[in-house]
């Protein structure tokens, strides 16, 4: 989900070593945080201090959600320029659905006119326009398409001092008669703006120099969207929860057309682009995430690991190769995504020494995150 996904792509480690395991709930009113929720450390190496120190302009536009603002900004963990929200909020109003304005200029609110979507793209634009002619890296965590289901044309649902928290108005005006409209709408949106990403970076002659990179932090909503064949949707273990399409784009490195079917982690992301750019590594850092660069420009093979997933004691998940391990809804199951890509089929019974083995390197991987 939202705020372990996000830290993990900034660190490129599993977001259990530094506690953010669950995503963190909007500021209230009086700017109080919910207790026992913790965040990325500003000490913690990540993507925008090493490309900070690597003489690169930096900027992150859109969702942060590893920490909460201003304490924990964008710019305390080495991004140069910030401009979003810290959880959720109206994409009209920017307030959040308690009610609170939830728009940043660095770490301090601000009112800025926009479809957020919209508004966050335009930020980028400018912001590449202005370092054209020196390496920058900009991070745009959009807000599309998180609820509220808005579309540009929807009118404003969230207004400065009410709580929409525990009601139907949380999930928008549109729902439940027409959130499927106004989430095509949200989706075609983004998809403009990408564009404008896209016809950007052409105009200003950086194409061929730039790496382009897209990709989600989790699966699809269960309240307006279907991930069949996958079981599941945002928030389960199961493939619909966590399996996402990506993108990597940089036009004479990465071979255009290609597709794969490597599975890959968000956490993945930073070695990757440190080995694509040769930027270096932060020093003591061991990453959880592998180097990707050798696959998306030569094609060469993954090498053979096992990967974790964890909400707390309730969800987990191990997977090598074919076999996942899920541990939710008070059960172990154990599933073939080769045959049986919407887990509809548990094989735990047939093949127990696959289980055991995925549950003991899963109880191993949870003793070595939790000690930190």
């Amino acid at each position: 989900m939202c705020s372990p996904t996000r830290a993990s792509l900034l660190t490129g480690r599993y977001p259990q070593r530094f506690g953010v395991e669950f995503v963190l709930s909007n500021l209230r009113p009086d700017g109080s945080v919910q207790a026992g929720q913790e965040t990325l450390s500003a000490t913690e190496a990540n993507l925008g201090r090493a490309f900070t120190q690597a003489g690169y302009a930096t900027a992150f536009f859109g969702k942060y959600h590893t920490g909460f603002l201003p304490q924990n900004s964008p710019l305390k963990l080495g991004f140069q320029e910030f401009r979003g929200l810290c959880g959720g909020m109206d994409h009209h109003s920017h307030c959040s659905r308690l009610g609170v304005p939830n728009w940043w200029v660095g770490e301090e609110r601000a009112a800025e006119d926009g479809y957020a979507t919209d508004l966050i793209t335009d930020h980028g634009l400018r912001f590449m326009a202005s370092h054209q002619d020196e390496p920058f890296l900009l991070y745009l965590a959009d807000w599309c398409v998180h609820f509220p289901w808005q579309g540009p044309t929807d009118r404003v649902d969230f207004e400065e001092g009410h709580d929409y928290s525990g009601t139907p108005e949380k999930w928008g005006s549109q729902y439940p008669a027409r959130h499927c409209e106004a989430y095509r709408a949200m989706v075609e949106a983004q998809d403009r703006n990408l564009g404008r990403i896209a016809q950007k970076l052409d105009e200003l002659g950086l194409t061929a120099n730039t790496l382009l990179i897209f990709m989600s932090d989790n699966g699809g909503h269960h309240e307006v969207t279907d991930n069949a064949p996958l079981r599941g949707a945002k928030g389960d273990m199961f493939e619909g929860g966590h399996r996402v399409p990506a993108f990597c784009r940089w036009p004479g490195i990465i071979p255009g057309g290609g597709v794969s079917g490597a599975t890959a982690m968000s956490m993945d992301i930073f070695p990757t682009i440190l080995a694509l750019t040769g930027v270096e590594a932060p020093l003591g850092v061991t990453f959880d995430g592998i180097d990707l660069s050798a696959h998306l420009v030569h094609g060469d093979s993954l090498p053979s690991r096992t990967l974790f997933w964890r909400m707390g004691p309730a969800k987990a998940a191990a997977r090598q190769g074919r076999w996942k391990y899920v541990r939710q809804g008070g059960r172990e199951m154990l599933f073939d995504l080769a045959a049986d890509i919407g887990e509809a089929s548990d094989c735990l019974e047939a093949h127990p020494d696959i289980a055991g083995d995925l549950r003991a390197g899963l109880a191993a991987w949870e003793t070595d995150v939790d000690g930190r």
